[in-house]
């Protein structure tokens, strides 16, 4: 059978990864544990996610013409995603995400756009030359929202499936028929929270803020929970998917992970509630390792963990 052949539209970082005991406060410094550089960005660990789960992957995204973005690039063409629609933006810096982790495994995270603020037209061209036969676009945040948008449309009207992750969480709220573009839209709690105007913090509250976004427009929305799970809504049906019990020791890329799982599974034909325990099971796994891109799950320990979950 041929792979489900997904296009991602997104950001494209180099993780500058700290470790710590603990966070510090305001004014205050700590010393660290340890220092590395991953590749990352949520466009670019979703296209390397969703090829090591048996998709064929095209990526639309820009770097900058610095050791950052050459590195950047070549690592997801290693991975077999195809990185023609990468674009090297001369004169700009490649996106950046200064990311600390502490004890506990939490993370606090500060990007810089870097070259991923110039997507524009070209992108979008390129998105709806690649969607034609795709199953699924998968957008994000880090490139400009209009650009996101023309995105959505170009793939809707080609019948591709649309899933937004809205992340990082929005600044602002989204353009209204961004909403109706979207088969899926997957905020975790803080997301969800910046979209709909009240806190998210339990299985009820992401019901009632999954309802807001479907009836904003969404097709389906899912509240991506951490450690409590996801819930999933759609006009017809609705439920809650278990977080599967992992020991965490980096929760970095966990949902772009997740994001992957479901994309993936969606454009295998799966109903949504499947589709939501592949992503449970991929952010399951992404959070047993360090790194984002690094992290993201082969398609033998998806299986593996959804079997295991079943017996």
């Amino acid at each position: 059978m041929e792979p489900p052949r997904i296009v991602v539209l997104g950001g494209i970082n180099m993780d500058l990864v700290v470790t710590v005991e603990r966070f510090p406060v305001p004014g205050e410094t700590v010393v660290g544990r340890a220092f590395t550089t991953y590749p990352g960005g949520k466009g670019a660990n979703q296209a390397v996610a969703a090829a090591r789960l048996g998709a064929a992957v095209s990526m639309a995204g820009r770097v900058g013409d610095d050791a950052f973005g050459h590195q950047l690039r070549h690592g997801l063409a290693v991975e077999g995603v195809d990185v023609s629609g990468v674009r090297v933006e001369s004169g700009s810096p490649s996106g950046i995400a200064v990311i600390q982790i502490d004890s506990s495994a939490q993370n606090q995270i500060v990007q810089v756009w870097g070259a991923n603020q110039s997507v524009g037209t070209a992108e979008v061209e390129r998105v709806r030359d690649a969607v034609a036969g795709a199953s699924v676009l998968m957008l994000q945040l880090e490139a400009p929202v209009g650009v996101s948008l023309e995105a959505a449309r170009a793939a809707h009207a080609n019948g591709c499936r649309v899933v937004l992750d809205p992340a990082p969480a929005p600044q602002g709220s989204l353009p209204q028929d961004f909403y109706g573009l979207c088969d899926c839209i997957t905020p975790n709690e803080t997301e969800a929270e910046a979209l709909v105007g009240f806190a998210v913090s339990d299985t009820d509250s992401a019901r009632r803020a999954a309802e807001e976004l479907v009836r904003r427009g969404a097709k389906a929305a899912v509240i991506k929970m951490g450690e409590r799970g996801a819930f999933y809504l759609t006009h017809g049906e609705m439920g809650h998917v278990p977080a599967f019990p992992v020991k965490a020791v980096d929760t970095v890329a966990a949902g772009d992970a997740f994001n992957a799982g479901l994309a993936v599974a969606l454009a295998e034909g799966h109903a949504l509630a499947e589709a939501v325990r592949w992503g449970a099971a991929a952010g399951a796994v992404a959070v047993t390792r360090v790194g984002a891109q690094d992290a993201m799950p082969g398609r033998h320990e998806v299986e593996a963990l959804l079997r295991e979950m079943r017996t």
